[in-house]
């Protein structure tokens, strides 16, 4: 992994999941089983390749628009639901739908702690994508599906989100600029009746995946820097990552429910907010849910090369950063 400090505030890394690859390099769509238990989730190959990152029509944390390289990796199909995020977050419940024994190696990890009011804030578990966790805890998750698993699962890059969810356009969404068709591909402020909706209920987007501009906003690995494209953008960046350094903010993508139209096009960023944690009573605040961010979810990433061991470790094992 090649590193360039360009200043204080930014972080480039540069092959991120290993050496670039052409676009002719498609993984192919999987489901994956956990271990363990009756659950699977689907995963989307997206090949390698290059696009132009943000929009000229955007706020201006989406400018200047830039070419961005990014390797090929998988995706997912849908944004992670409650049935397989629930068994990360009650190891109670996790034993109960386990066929066997809960292995030691995965009853170590560590886990979110029990929230005090309903996190699905009575939208719904079955189908529906979970919601309001932190970075941390969406991080912790990817952990626990590779103890579970065997295999590197991570959350995007603001890079890769965007790529995935353009899937070859250059229009503001990826079905057009024409947002009054945006009811045909997402769940937003003008169709949710304020909800989330179980998810792949909408058309996909070109490479077949759904609820990327709708439902729930999903989590990127970044930190959030408004002025990063500036940085980035004098040459052809290969796999663009602002690292996080900081609690607050990260990157949020893809709108969610109870956003306007033009907060879900494909290049629109949403920093994380501490208000987000204002009616936790904890002091410190704790480190693994947003009470006032119901509109926020994940979905996985796995990059085609597997990183090693050392990298993996560091990426799950990065000790939180306390709240205030």
């Amino acid at each position: 992994m090649f590193i360039i400090r360009l200043k204080p505030s930014f972080l480039l890394v540069l092959l991120f999941s290993a050496g670039f690859a052409t676009a002719q390099e498609l993984p192919g769509a999987y489901k994956q089983d956990i271990n363990g238990t009756k659950l699977s989730f689907e995963m989307q190959g997206i090949a390698g390749g290059q696009f132009v990152m943000g929009s000229k029509k955007g706020k201006a944390d989406e400018q200047p628009v830039h070419a961005v390289k990014v390797d090929p990796f998988w995706i997912g199909t849908y944004e992670v639901t409650w049935d397989i995020y629930e068994p990360f977050l009650y190891k109670d419940f996790e034993a109960s739908n386990n066929i066997g024994a809960v292995p030691a190696n995965v009853d170590a990890v560590t886990r979110p702690t029990k929230p005090y009011l309903d996190m699905t804030f009575g939208m719904g578990k079955e189908g529906q994508p979970a919601l309001a966790m932190t970075h941390y805890n969406a991080i912790q998750f990817c952990k626990w599906l590779y103890v579970r698993t065997g295999e590197f699962y991570r959350l995007p890059t603001e890079a890769e989100w965007e790529y995935a969810c353009r899937a070859g356009t250059a229009t503001e969404y990826s079905f057009g600029d024409d947002a009054s068709k945006l009811g045909d591909y997402a769940w937003y402020d003008a169709n949710s009746e304020g909800k989330t909706h179980k998810v792949g209920e909408k058309k996909p987007n070109p490479w077949g995946l759904y609820d990327m501009h709708g439902n729930v906003a999903e989590w990127t690995y970044d930190q959030y820097l408004p002025d990063f494209y500036a940085a980035v953008a004098k040459d052809k960046a290969a796999n663009p990552i602002a690292v996080p350094e900081k609690l607050y903010p990260n990157v949020v993508r893809g709108g969610a429910y109870n956003d306007i139209a033009a907060d879900s096009r494909s290049s629109a960023r949403l920093p994380s907010d501490p208000v987000w944690k204002q009616l936790d009573p904890q002091i410190p605040k704790s480190n693994w849910w947003f009470p006032e961010a119901p509109f926020v979810g994940l979905r996985l990433v796995r990059p085609l090369v597997k990183p090693s061991k050392e990298f993996i470790d560091a990426y799950y094992n990065k000790a939180p950063i306390k709240d205030f």
